[in-house]
């Protein structure tokens, strides 16, 4: 018997073959789909290939259901939201994974560690929730009556703020590619105050809102836009508060989550996000009808890329696995302890850089 892979595989071929056709026989001067959202930089900032995350140590191997996202809070402790639903943190060992805590969800996103030792995790289908020793409870599902559809990443501050970003308000967690589709931006940069239970929105109308990190002084919040290959830096104290200006833009890949480094720079996992030519010759109505031809066509492709970005948005450094050899579609970057872990979409662990032997 085949695998569903392959079938998938063939199934797919076959819709393509015939909507293209159709395409070119009967609607040959049709309009094409626009693709507005996704602009490839056509002169990215230079980057020469490493393939320095082909030396990452795999943690939880075959444990983790691609494990998205990774926190490291204030005890030192290293947390995972996994595909199943899990939040699992690494004991100190150094390669025991326990199963902390369970959501029903198969699309737990970003992850943060507040002061008091309990976690902020973005459910892309339910909302906001924070989860601590005494379970799982819910923090936000609507802002400003609406319902939370794509909940992305979240970062809190030292005051107990928390911030997060809400993908699309449009298309949800499971028609993400479909987003892409759309010439007009829905993403949003949402501020919540837990003692008051408010939500509010600080940014509009972002190219696929994902990532999101305060500063060192937590002064300014930056957030990715993933379709538009950049961050923007919104001020959140000062003379310019409430300003919204590009902190680094024509990044060599979509970014995903961004984290803060000890030494006030920044982590930024890249995306490989090439469409396939045969993309543009099917109707827009019939992609948005089927959602896995956009994504096998957009075509994250099977490499990892992670950035280093200094406060002024000049990149410092980065490493990659061009082929995805060893790790693939890296999402996420946290340092610590003179470390670089990673997560992501496609493998089943984390992988575990040192930083001396990157370099």
């Amino acid at each position: 018997m085949p695998s569903s892979s392959t079938s998938n595989l063939v199934l797919i071929s076959g819709i393509l073959f015939v909507a293209v056709a159709l395409q070119l026989s009967l609607q040959p001067f049709s309009p094409l789909p626009s693709f507005g959202a996704l602009q490839i930089p056509t002169s990215p900032p230079p980057f020469q290939s490493n393939s320095k995350l082909q030396e990452v140590v795999k943690l939880g191997e075959g444990v983790l259901k691609q494990p998205e996202a990774v926190a490291v809070d204030g005890k030192g402790t290293l947390y995972t939201a996994t595909r199943d639903g899990w939040i699992k943190r690494l004991l100190r060992n150094g390669t025991t994974w326990e199963s902390w805590r369970h959501v029903d969800s198969d699309g737990l996103l970003g992850i943060a560690p507040t002061e008091d030792g309990d976690l902020f995790v973005c459910d892309a289908d339910k909302g906001l929730h924070k989860i601590g020793d005494g379970g799982v409870t819910v923090a936000a599902t609507h802002v400003n009556g609406d319902p939370i559809r794509f909940a992305d990443d979240v970062a809190v501050s030292s005051e107990g703020k928390v911030y997060f970003s809400i993908a699309s308000r449009k298309f949800d967690f499971h028609h993400w590619p479909l987003d892409i589709l759309e010439p007009t931006s829905t993403g949003q940069l949402i501020q919540f105050e837990p003692s008051t239970d408010t939500a509010s929105v600080l940014v509009d109308n972002l190219g696929f809102a994902n990532g999101v990190v305060l500063s060192e002084n937590q002064d300014y919040i930056v957030v990715c836009e993933t379709w538009k290959f950049r961050c923007l830096k919104y001020v959140l104290k000062g003379e310019e508060e409430g300003k919204t200006e590009i902190f680094i833009d024509n990044l060599p890949g979509g970014p995903d989550n961004i984290n803060l480094a000890p030494d006030g720079t920044f982590w930024i996992a890249l995306l490989q996000l090439r469409p396939s030519w045969w993309l543009r010759y099917i109707p827009e109505q019939f992609l948005k009808s089927f959602s896995k031809i956009v994504e096998f066509g957009i075509g994250v492709h099977n490499a990892a890329m992670v950035v280093n970005v200094a406060s002024d948005g000049r990149v410092i450094r980065g490493f990659d696995d061009p082929t995805g050899k060893v790790i693939a579609k890296v999402t996420s970057a946290i340092e610590f302890d003179g470390h670089l872990y990673l997560g992501t979409l496609h493998n089943d662990f984390v992988g575990k850089l040192p930083l001396t032997a990157a370099m």
